[in-house]
């Protein structure tokens, strides 16, 4: 009878295959066939030789071979099954890139024995140290990372877990100070009147955070300048608390004041991490991402910490040591901001798409859009040349204006204009504008302002080459007297009535291309609706 051959396994399978308890198994389960198999009668194996084969191996032994040890042992782990043996593979695994078999112990024919799965690795044992990294990164990046979130994640993460270094470092010392100048290290005041204090100043901060959150759906439409200001008043109240160190005998007023600052910045945060987060996700992840991102700001503010302390315990310069963190701080700020890509248009990145289109014909992409927005212009400020949605009262200040220009928004829904006295555009809606309309407006409100500047530019340029008193005069006597001005002005909205009803369409089309969102919500309109 010839013999039976096995395929032979590596060196390294061999390893595995003798120090694997599954292995052994495996192996006696695998001699045990060869066995049954070498020791089948002669008889029966003559009986099914054929007088021209007597000289080779038996049929039905060469068939039990290829029906029996169908790669009985691979690289030392089990194969597909092993048939008239006790054990079979019934299920193959994946998880995170390792592979797993699932190997069941016969019971008899067509049943198995209970509880008698085991675990099959496919793979070598892993290295220390990428044991190790698998593990930090379960902690630090949402699953599936990088195929799970946005490119933009990982530089935003990175500024975000800089930014808490510096936030943690300054933390150790604005304690410090504040545990000073209550009069905890120097015993001027007793325990109950430090606590006091403290609980009057954490009362004030809570305060401060109620009042804030009524800010509501700014949070929404600006939480880029939002967050980015939220940083700043938090780097105000460490100031402030450090303060306290110069003047003690005013640490209850100028710790209340600190703490309403720092929670208002709190609130700023907390209100705005969840879109910014789901800004980096792709699916239904927002929770995963959303915990590892929190879980970088931790680990980083914890090493900020643990540095800030051994570097005061050489008592550096209060002052100097808090311009560093601070400069570190807000510029981490300002970095981690500017690396969100949103794909929403407020009224920062709707500016910035429409000046594009209106300049060169096209509309930004994401990250060009997202770069270029102005982080400074905060919400509140009053320095803005477009106003959606604004009162009547405030366009026009006389009625004849009104009248020359309302026959040329008949079939709209609302009517731009431009406020010489007050440098600004107004769009006033009407009360059956839609979301539509309300976007439209605000696009007629930029290509007005666009020709506006356009010719201020001209008149410019025109002084700057010294042209002649006369000519310079000409161009701008229709700027210079009120009627006059309501001419041009008439002719300045009619042309860009004609340019709006051919460009709008084209612009919306361009910028869903580029992947933005547009939302009238995102956009703040006013109140107010002509009617």
């Amino acid at each position: 009878m010839a013999p039976i051959k096995f395929k032979q396994s590596p060196t390294s399978a061999a390893q595995t295959l003798a120090g694997s308890p599954d292995a052994r198994l495996l192996v006696r389960e695998t001699i045990r066939i060869s066995a049954n198999l070498a020791s089948a009668p002669a008889s029966s194996a003559s009986a099914s030789c054929s007088p021209s084969t007597s000289g080779s191996s038996p049929p039905s032994l060469v068939a039990a071979e290829s029906r029996d040890l169908r790669t009985a042992v691979n690289f030392g782990f089990v194969e597909e099954e092993f048939i008239d043996s006790s054990l079979r593979v019934i299920c193959r695994e994946v998880v995170d890139g390792r592979r797993w078999k699932y190997v069941v112990e016969r019971d008899g024919p067509g049943s198995f024995k209970k509880g008698s799965i085991r675990t099959v690795s496919l793979e070598t044992p892993q290295d220390p140290l990428n044991e190790l990294m698998s593990f930090i990164r379960s902690y630090v990046v949402p699953e599936g990372f990088p195929d799970s979130v946005t490119p933009s994640y990982v530089p935003y993460m990175s500024w975000r877990a800089l930014k808490h270094f510096f936030g943690g470092a300054m933390g150790v010392f604005t304690t410090q100070t504040l545990l000073s100048s209550v009069g905890v290290s120097r015993n001027r005041a007793t325990s109950g009147a430090v606590a006091i204090n403290w609980i009057l100043k954490d009362g004030a901060g809570r305060v401060g955070k109620m009042i804030f959150a009524r800010q509501g759906k700014k949070f929404d439409y600006d939480l880029k300048q939002l967050r980015f200001a939220g940083d700043l008043l938090m780097e105000i109240g460490a100031g402030v608390e450090l303060a306290t160190a110069a003047v003690p005998h005013l640490f209850l007023p100028l710790a209340c004041a600190a703490n309403v600052v720092k929670n208002v910045a709190a609130v700023t945060s907390t209100s705005t991490r969840t879109p910014i987060y789901k800004a980096f996700a792709r699916g239904e992840n927002i929770g995963d991402v959303t915990a590892k991102g929190e879980c970088v700001g931790n680990i980083a503010d914890l090493l900020g910490t643990g540095l800030s302390i051994m570097i005061s315990k050489r008592n550096p310069s209060l002052v100097t040591t808090f311009a560093l963190l601070s400069c570190g701080y807000v510029l981490s700020s300002y970095q981690e901001v500017k690396s969100v890509v949103l794909h929403t248009l407020n009224r920062a990145r709707f500016s910035v798409a429409v000046d594009s289109f209106l300049k060169t014909g096209h509309v930004p992409s994401l990250q060009q859009g997202n770069m270029t927005e102005n982080i400074f212009s905060f919400p509140w400020s009053k320095d803005k040349p477009i106003v959606l949605g604004s009162r009547f009262k405030d366009a026009f200040q006389e009625p004849g204006s009104f009248l020359s220009i309302e026959p040329l928004f008949e079939k709209e829904r609302y009517i731009v204009t431009y406020n010489p006295s007050k440098g600004n555009v107004y769009a006033l809606l009407k009360d059956k504008a839609k979301s539509d309309d309300i976007l439209k407006a605000a696009f007629h409100a930029h290509v007005l302002l666009h020709f506006i500047r356009s010719s201020n530019e001209r008149r410019s340029s025109l002084r700057s080459h010294g042209e002649s008193d006369s000519l310079v005069s000409s161009l701008s006597s229709s700027t210079c007297h009120s009627m006059p001005k309501n001419i041009d002005l008439e002719a300045y909205i009619a042309e860009s009535c004609k340019m709006v009803s051919t460009s709008f369409g084209l612009f919306k089309r361009k910028a869903a291309e580029q992947g933005w969102t547009m939302s009238e919500s995102l956009l703040n309109p006013g109140r107010a609706r002509l009617y």
